[in-house]
């Protein structure tokens, strides 16, 4: 099973040193947003040099590595996925979108939702309904809300705001910091192409936002301005 050899490379290419690093940065820790997750100690440039010899992998394929306890493993068939699906037809993005949705309890890290969520989700859904964002943002699961707001880069991207601002407005009182991070983020790119639809969503909510999303939505603001909103 091509997946299985696929996991004894990524094994054979661990560093423990570097793992035990990435357990610690990715906070896996008990209590911790990470709690559990386990690191073979493998760098992003390696995975992604390594996913060139796979490219012709199908989805189906690729299901094993992303449901791993590992987290590159995981990471490594969230890479193949992306490039399948920027290559594919429509009828492959369904099926790479689909079986994305159904996995969403094995992209529970950060920077898996990051890798993934705009160049599958927001992509899938950028000249489609939205709706499915919406739910997404109501879910229980900190990785599914941050799967929600991060899809929306690639509709800010194309000059479309109104999905971000809307989730936003729901995530606004969100208890997580990497919600907050998420959200802010997502805020600062808004106002980096348009300032006031950004500063109509902040002079709304500046005064309730948490700190670190706001702090992050105002970050490329003059000082002047930063510190208007910083004191609401």
């Amino acid at each position: 099973m091509i997946a299985e050899l696929i996991s004894k490379r990524l094994q054979k290419m661990g560093n423990k040193k570097d793992a035990q690093f990435l357990q610690r940065f990715f906070k896996t820790g008990a209590g911790q947003y990470g709690e559990g997750d386990v690191f073979l100690g493998i760098r992003v440039p390696a995975l992604r040099k390594l996913a060139k010899e796979y490219k012709t992998l199908q989805p189906i394929e690729v299901l094993p590595l992303l449901q791993s306890p590992y987290h590159e493993e995981r990471l490594f068939a969230l890479i193949l996925l992306v490039n399948a699906f920027a290559k594919g037809d429509e009828a492959l993005r369904r099926q790479i979108y689909d079986l994305y949705l159904s996995n969403t309890q094995y992209i529970n890290n950060w920077d898996l939702v990051d890798i993934s969520s705009p160049n599958i989700v927001g992509a899938f859904l950028v000249d489609k309904n939205r709706k499915p964002l919406y739910h997404l943002a109501k879910s229980k699961s900190l990785w599914e809300r941050r799967i929600s707001v991060l899809a929306t880069f690639s509709f800010i991207r194309q000059n479309q705001f109104a999905d971000t601002i809307a989730i936003a407005g729901l995530l606004v009182r969100d208890k997580e910091d990497l919600i907050h991070k998420a959200t802010g983020w997502m805020l600062r790119e808004v106002g980096k192409r348009d300032v006031q639809c950004a500063e109509l969503f902040l002079q709304k909510h500046c005064k309730e936002m948490p700190r670190t999303m706001l702090r992050y939505a105002i970050e490329k603001f003059p000082p002047a301005k930063r510190h208007m909103y910083l004191n609401g």
